[in-house]
């Protein structure tokens, strides 16, 4: 077990603990351990409070000292919490009555007064141990914060983002919850005088299983494994004149970035949500005039250089995998060896004519949860474009259906069509033998490998990371797979899927 890992901290007052908990916040998840030692009054709920409250977004919520209920629970917007206090606990047996032993899955867990039962904290937790201070300040605490096993690491983390934060002198900034995504990343809005900026957290993708040819997962499909793509992409993209987040602070080794904030307005209104035609419009005009230039394969990166990933057939091949490996077996039509290889033998085929189209940059995951409305700026750059470190090198059609064929929300058929028409137009005003037949085909056949792919993405992140909330999902991405399953070059697939791919179970 790696050596424990600690460092201190000075707390001048209630808000700078408050600061310090945001900060550990950014950096743990369900499943962690969180122990608070020191004598009665040494602001141990006080620190779990603030922490439960940044969870929560609201600074007013009721967080009570769980010292008579014992475990107090929380459902919080990221994951659950339970906060309890063993100081009136006698015998480790109580432990199991008050639903800590064993520690419950998928909840972070606060626990006051541990050293009321020393043997049942786990191996791997991080210790925040409070003091008093009153040399600096009748408020004033000290904190000693050590990370018992995996935790060291965390702990370790927790100190480089202060020392960034410090250097970049965003200390004393007030800190506010930002919604995550599927990943690992964390985010926070960071608020000083009456400057708004965000602070990035992009640790180190963990290595997967070697199970795609000897590669995990992210890098056989060639997801950014830390976050050096990001600022490479970033400045690339603002060198093309289109709305990247500007870089303020960076520290690339432990991936951390303090960036531009583009506000929350987005591309779609009401509930349930739907596109603004006007804004979608400025998203295609995006992609048309990228797609016009010819853009660098490398990218300038810290004195360095970045050279962006081809899409190549393997990844695309893999990600088609999700299927067979993930929904298939959900809808309990597992394929059969020979199934299997026909499947993969047709889609061979079919990306034979993607993978010879010219190439430009992907950015991948270009749809309304990654594109930020800037009604101050003109034109383009009216789209603040976020979420592209897995950008590669491709065929133009792919972002153009990641668009119009929203996995998030429904894109109306005659919205798809006309916002496909403009792209198309705009394309051939730049260049007289751009072929939209050709184009057409290839949007199908990227269609139709997109959301075969995301069908298996959203099974996994249910299965597997336990986020059921994506199967809502499914339906819609069977119909946009519907519709590009209707071109033509796709009838040999679309007789393939009839026979072997039942549709996805309608939400509840």
């Amino acid at each position: 077990m790696s050596a424990p890992t600690t460092f201190s901290v000075a707390l001048h007052n209630e808000t700078a603990t408050a600061q310090l908990m945001a900060d550990l916040a950014l950096l743990v998840g369900p499943g962690d351990v969180i122990t608070l030692t020191g004598d009665l009054g040494a602001g141990k709920t006080a620190a779990a409070r603030a922490l439960i409250r940044y969870l929560a977004g609201d600074e007013a919520l009721e967080v009570p000292s769980p010292t008579f209920t014992l475990v107090q629970g929380y459902e919080l917007p990221p994951f659950p919490v339970m906060h309890a206090d063993l100081y009136r606990v006698e015998d480790e047996s109580e432990l199991e009555e008050i639903g800590l032993s064993p520690l419950p899955d998928a909840t972070l867990v606060l626990i006051e007064w541990p050293e009321r039962a020393p043997s049942a904290m786990p191996q791997d937790r991080i210790d925040i141990a409070l003091t008093h201070r009153p040399a600096l300040g009748s408020n004033a605490r000290a904190a000693d914060i050590t990370g018992y096993g995996k935790a060291a690491a965390a702990v370790a983390r927790l100190q480089a983002l202060r020392e960034f934060l410090d250097a970049s002198g965003y200390m004393d900034a007030t800190r506010k919850r930002m919604a995550g995504d599927a990943s690992t990343r964390s985010y926070a809005r960071l608020l000083r005088n009456d400057e708004i900026v965000i602070l990035m957290n992009f640790p180190q993708r963990p290595d997967g299983a070697a199970t795609y040819n000897g590669k995990s997962y992210s890098a056989a499909v060639h997801l950014a494994e830390n976050v050096k793509p990001f600022v490479a992409i970033d400045e690339g993209l603002r060198a093309q004149g289109i709305s990247a987040p500007a870089i303020h602070h960076s520290d690339l080794d432990h991936g951390f970035l303090i960036t531009e904030d583009f506000g929350s307005e987005g591309v779609i209104e009401g509930d349930p949500p739907r596109p603004i035609a006007e804004r979608y419009e400025a998203a295609a005009d995006v992609l048309a005039v990228l797609h016009g230039k010819t853009l660098p394969e490398t990218l300038p990166l810290d004195g360095q250089t970045y050279a962006i990933p081809v899409f190549d057939a393997e990844a695309l091949l893999i990600e088609i995998g999700l299927m067979p490996e993930w929904y298939l077996p959900d809808r309990n039509a597992p394929l059969s060896d020979d199934k299997r290889a026909e499947f993969f033998a047709m889609w061979r085929e079919l990306l034979r004519k993607p993978l010879a189209a010219p190439r430009t940059w992907i950015i991948r995951d270009y749809h309304s949860p990654n594109l930020i409305w800037l009604p101050d700026r003109a034109g383009i750059a009216r789209v603040g474009v976020i979420d592209f470190q897995d950008t590669v090198l491709g065929p133009q059609s792919y972002d153009v259906v990641s668009l119009l064929q929203d996995a998030r929300i429904d894109v109306p058929e005659s919205l798809e069509l006309t916002l496909l028409s403009r792209y198309i137009k705009a394309r051939r005003a730049g260049d007289a033998g751009f072929d939209p037949a050709g184009f057409a085909e290839l949007y199908a056949i990227m269609s139709a490998q997109r959301n075969t792919r995301l069908l298996g993405t959203f099974a996994r992140l249910n299965r597997r990371d336990g986020k059921p909330h994506y199967l809502r999902h499914q339906p819609r991405i069977w119909t946009y797979l519907r519709r590009s399953l209707a071109h033509p070059a796709l009838s040999s697939l679309r007789d393939w899927y009839l026979a072997n791919v039942p549709p996805p179970q309608s939400p509840a």
